[in-house]
This record gives structure tokens, C-alpha cells and sequence, in this order.
């Protein structure tokens, strides 16, 4: 089978569509015949090596974590789940990768696809919207009447994020450039700030929570904007203690991720807010519950390009311009 690989980390690794062995299945698996695949910012992180201490891969590896397809095979204890039922999944973080002809899929990391969406719409969902999930509802515990900001509200997680957000009943800040302005307003942002003309610190105050998705010095200004009690989840890093911990990575690791995150925790502590990061989790039930949000059209998938199969390492390049207003997903049949 077809699928998009990397063959070694760093600054050439030849990231294109080979053929690969067809996958076989553990007893609680099921081979899926992949429809399309979305992509995320991961997916270039992971060739460059970054996340080589974490992200265990065996070379040459296939790269992407989202997918909606159609179960064509299952494994011996696979029981909510058989051959012709159409899914939607993240396998990330478990080994394998989704921008394939065909992808291993755990029973325990599916749901079924709403069946309101096309393939190319639920295969965008399952990285942001467990993210999200997971960030505000579990790491923020984000209420009604609570304030969240979350920047970069025009892009894949943005997009899903704010309106997971008003779902919950919060008020969200966000940034975006002068064209997104529209488009972040019509998914319930209340508090929008056009980075192009203001920077956000000096307008956003008194927020419950904020959800990192934007590098650089974008993390630290955040703490300014938080009550005390406030809690900032990071999706782009500082790693930290805490996660090493959580993953039973070695001592040298634990130590590295509490030196790279010991000036935001220094700023947090000083501000009496807390901060962690945070890796997406994969899990159907809560995969599941999104899905309803999503067939009740309380969430709608924001899709910016869909690119053929044979496109998928254009897709990866598009991506990492910044400049996708939502999704991007790979047509894959």
C-alpha cells in the first residue's frame, strides 16, 4: 500500500508517498481503509526530530494522526465496531500514522463518523477537537461565565477551540489578521484583536484561562492577561516536568523539560496561575460525544484546502506557511 513516509529526523528527511507493507492487526485493532486524513502542525514537528524523545517511531515511518475511513478488517476482541462501518479517529502518539492507503486504528481510538459530514470534513476533527476537549474541559475545567483566550482563532485548533468554548458557555478572546476578523466572529468570538494593528496584552484583561498555541514570547504575554487562579495549557511548549512525569520518561529527561519550562512556571508562580502542557490524547468516547456536538451542528468543521494523496507532502509544506484559515486535509481516496 501507499502511504506518506519520513525516512530518518532533521533537515532532510525525505518525506514522500512509498509503498509500504499492508499493516496486521493486535486483537484490539482494526484496519481502516482511509478516506481522507487531516493534517497538523505536528506532522512537520515530528521529522525534524524535536519530539525524537517522546514520539517513539520505528524508520522509515508514516506521518499523520487524524483520519475517517471505513472498517475493513477488525481483531479478535473488537466489539463495538465491524467491516462497513464509517469512522473517524487520532491515532496519535500510538507508533503508526494515518496519510496512508491504509491505517491501523485501536477499537478504544474510534467513533463512528457523523453521518452529517462527508469523509474530508470528519477526518478534520479528531486532533483539535480532543485537543480542545482536553485542554478546556479536563486541564482548564473551563465554565459557563468563565473567560478563555485562545489565540490564532483562525486556524485549525482556533477554529474548533472558540467554538467548543461558547459550547461550554465561556467568553473567548482571540487574535487573527484583518481578513479573519469575520470569520472568527462567526464562530462566537467576543473579544477579537487584529494582532496587525494591536498587541493583545495591552488590550485583554481578567481571563480565566488561555490556551497556548502560539510560539515564542506570545506564552509569557499570556500570563499577564490571567486572573490569579488562572490556569495556561500550552499546546506548542515549554515542555515540562509534569509531562515527563506523566510519559515515565528517565531523569535526564524530567530534569531538561523543568529547565525549559522554569521561566513560564517562574512567571506563573509570580501571578498565581498555573501552567502545564499538554499532548493530545486519543480516545473514542470523548471522540464520540464531539461527534454529536458536530451531527447537532453545534461545531462545524472550518476546512481552508483539501489536497489529493498524491499531494500530501504539498499539504505538509502549505501548512507549515501559517496561513490556513482552518484545516487542511488530504484526500486520500
Amino acid at each position: 500500500m501507499k502511504a506518506l513516509t519520513f525516512k530518518r529526523y532533521g533537515k532532510s528527511p525525505e518525506i514522500g508517498v512509498t509503498d509500504v507493507p499492508r499493516p496486521t492487526l493486535k486483537p484490539d485493532e482494526m484496519l481502516v481503509q482511509v478516506h481522507a486524513a487531516g493534517v497538523n502542525p505536528i506532522d512537520n514537528m515530528i521529522p525534524t526530530g524535536l519530539f525524537k524523545a517522546v514520539l517513539k517511531f520505528e524508520l522509515p515511518a508514516t506521518l499523520g494522526s487524524d483520519l475517517a475511513g471505513v472498517v475493513t478488517e477488525v481483531g479478535s476482541r473488537v466489539t463495538r465496531f465491524k467491516p462497513g462501518d464509517a469512522i473517524f479517529a487520532s491515532i496519535f502518539d500510538l507508533g503508526t500514522g494515518s496519510i496512508a492507503e491504509f491505517a491501523v486504528v485501536p477499537e478504544s481510538a474510534a467513533a463512528l463518523k457523523p453521518a452529517n459530514l462527508d469523509f474530508v470534513q470528519a477526518a478534520s476533527i479528531p486532533m483539535v477537537g480532543l485537543t480542545s476537549w482536553q485542554a478546556l474541559k479536563e486541564r482548564a475545567g473551563l465554565r459557563a461565565g468563565q473567560k478563555v483566550f485562545i489565540p490564532a482563532g483562525s486556524g485549525g485548533i482556533g477554529t474548533f477551540a472558540i467554538q467548543l468554548a461558547k459550547h461550554l458557555g465561556a467568553k473567548v478572546g482571540t487574535t487573527t489578521s484583518t481578513g479573519n476578523v469575520e470569520l472568527v466572529r462567526s464562530l462566537g468570538a467576543d473579544e477579537i484583536v487584529d494582532y496587525k494593528k494591536q498587541e493583545f496584552e495591552n488590550v485583554l484583561r481578567g481571563y480565566d484561562a488561555v490556551l497556548g498555541t502560539v510560539r515564542g514570547d506570545a506564552m509569557e504575554k499570556s500570563v499577564g492577561i490571567l486572573k490569579s487562579r488562572g490556569a495556561m495549557v500550552s499546546l506548542v511548549g515549554p515542555l515540562d516536568a509534569a509531562f515527563a512525569r506523566a510519559r515515565r520518561l528517565n531523569f535526564v529527561l524530567t530534569f531538561v523539560f523543568a529547565m525549559m519550562s522554569r521561566k513560564i512556571k517562574r512567571l506563573a508562580k509570580k501571578r498565581e496561575v498555573t501552567y502545564s502542557f499538554l499532548f493530545e490524547r486519543p480516545d473514542g468516547n470523548q471522540l464520540a460525544e464531539i461527534g454529536e456536538l458536530l451531527k447537532a451542528e453545534r461545531i462545524r468543521p472550518v476546512i481552508d484546502k483539501v489536497f489529493p494523496f498524491e499531494q500530501a507532502k504539498e499539504a505538509l509544506e502549505y501548512l507549515a506557511q501559517g496561513r490556513s484559515r482552518g484545516k487542511v486535509v488530504v484526500k486520500v481516496r
